[in-house]
């Protein structure tokens, strides 16, 4: 079992001719609201890939139909609680190009505490894994109370801030990082290469298995001496907000189910692409069928 300690956001979409800029006001062209944050993201794409994942989190109770469509999906929602608070939110701008700005308030995916955590940690197995982000509270006391557990951590430290550094990655087998993530967590100036960006991660985090996702320039797999290169497949983007999201769930159902790393990477980066041809987060994560699908079409 994957425990998923996430967020879970409301997130209001808005589609504009551009990102917005300092002092503009802009018409958008079209607005929906839906179910988002990286923890559910990322959680809905392992059920949907066909993982076995529960979810630990807090949603403010009026957002109850949240909950619904994770479990729905397959998600196992009986640690999430429904809170008397806000619940998280994001706002989204989605311009012409697919790329995106996000505006987040993280509200009740920011009151967990100790005690909770204690309940949900110990009552994980040993050799189960944890999944994180950076979008809930407590979260070196996750990390270092998982690990005592003897928990496997998977870590995806988005939204990149600057604590983060001080964070015990050491105690994470596998870290999911995009190029700016990487930039900043090595200190490489921007635009460094995909080679530099792995020798400078392998050499703070020797123990560490790393996932490097660069977007339309493909992904890369390095533990020890072992690296792997996974192609970016040919699709022109209409969003990305959930691209990373639909990776590492994808790619941690494949490493659930016994895959070799470069098959994990493969799934992964074509449940990515399908998603990209799509707007929206939650409702762009294509399901099992359709990667096997366009993984049949490409052999």
């Amino acid at each position: 079992m994957l425990h998923n300690f996430g967020s879970i956001n409301l997130d209001h979409f808005y589609r504009v001719p551009h990102l917005v800029r300092p002092g503009e006001t802009l018409a958008g062209h079209d607005y929906r609201v839906g179910l988002g944050g990286k923890g559910a993201n990322q959680s809905l794409a392992m059920a949907r890939a066909g993982g076995r994942v529960r979810h630990w989190g807090r949603l403010g109770r009026h957002d109850a139909w949240a909950k619904e469509l994770l479990e729905q999906a397959g998600v196992d929602t009986g640690t999430i609680a429904l809170v008397d608070e806000p619940g998280g939110h994001a706002i989204i701008q989605v311009d012409d190009q697919g790329e995106n700005a996000i505006l987040l308030f993280p509200g009740a995916n920011h009151g967990f505490d100790e005690a909770t955590l204690d309940e949900l940690i110990e009552a994980a197995d040993p050799d189960d894994w944890l999944l994180a982000q950076n979008e809930c509270n407590a979260l070196a006391t996750v990390l270092e109370r998982a690990h005592a557990r003897g928990l496997h951590i998977a870590f995806n430290p988005a939204p990149m801030t600057e604590d983060v550094a001080a964070l015990p990655l050491e105690l994470c087998q596998l870290l999911f990082v995009n190029r700016g993530e990487a930039e900043a967590l090595t200190g490489l100036a921007e635009g460094a290469t995909a080679d530099e960006l792995l020798e400078a991660l392998s050499a703070r985090l020797p123990a560490t298995e790393t996932v490097l996702t660069l977007g339309g320039d493909g992904a890369w797999y390095q533990h020890g001496e072992t690296r792997l290169f996974q192609p970016p497949l040919p699709v022109t983007p209409r969003d990305t907000t959930a691209a990373g999201d639909t990776f590492i769930g994808y790619y941690l159902a494949a490493r659930q189910d016994g895959m070799p790393a470069a098959t994990c990477l493969e799934r992964a980066a074509t449940a990515a692409a399908i998603g990209v041809q799509r707007l929206g987060a939650t409702e762009s994560i294509p399901e099992l069928d359709e990667v096997e699908a366009r993984l049949g079409q490409d052999t």
